[in-house]
């Protein structure tokens, strides 16, 4: 039986499709069976439809207030029967109400080292810091913003003619290569 991932995402999507495209190998220990969005006309939706996956929005300017919204979410994670929950570009700020529920069994993908650079902007703030190193992490999350244990990390070299747009391209190339291996080991283990 493999591992029911539902993928939360908010933009393009770009993480899910290689997490997706994995799960699309026998060998690999997962499945996608939700994709939700909390924004209605997020490119990552249509991504997911071409790729014959489920689909779910909870659009959080809907509810006026935050959980409401996120037991929102928590239905349609029962729903699906989610085992395992990605953040793969969801820009909300989780409460502890969701957290503590999927309390290690949700990850998140974020563009730093940690715990250097939690939160946004994190490719300006490396090259502003002259940092030598940079990349991705995948970690557990927790109520604190991008403070759970980190499970994995890719390290790219900053280049000296890197800017914001050629270091980001680079360290999401590391990053879609980084989730799917790393949800690939946990699931194995679970």
């Amino acid at each position: 039986m493999k591992i029911r991932l539902g993928i939360f995402i908010s933009g393009g999507g770009s993480n899910m499709q290689s997490i997706a495209k994995a799960c699309q190998q026998d060998s690999f220990p997962a499945q996608v069976s939700l994709v939700l969005s909390n924004t209605p006309d997020a490119k990552g939706l249509q991504l997911a439809k071409q790729l014959g996956l489920k689909t779910a929005i909870v659009d959080h300017q809907n509810f006026s207030n935050r959980k409401d919204f996120e037991q929102e979410i928590q239905k349609h994670l029962v729903k699906a029967e989610i085992e395992l929950v990605c953040l793969a570009g969801f820009m909300r700020i989780l409460s502890p109400f969701l957290v503590e529920k999927w309390q290690d069994k949700m990850l998140n993908i974020h563009p730093s080292l940690l715990p250097k650079f939690r939160g946004l902007n994190t490719h300006k703030r490396a090259l502003n810091a002259n940092e030598k190193t940079h990349g991705c992490s995948v970690h557990f999350v927790t109520v604190g913003l991008d403070e759970g244990p980190v499970i994995a990390q890719s390290t790219i070299q900053i280049l000296a003619d890197d800017t914001i747009q050629t270091l980001q391209a680079r360290v999401l190339i590391a990053e879609h290569i980084l989730y799917p291996q790393t949800i690939k080991q946990l699931c194995q283990q679970l």
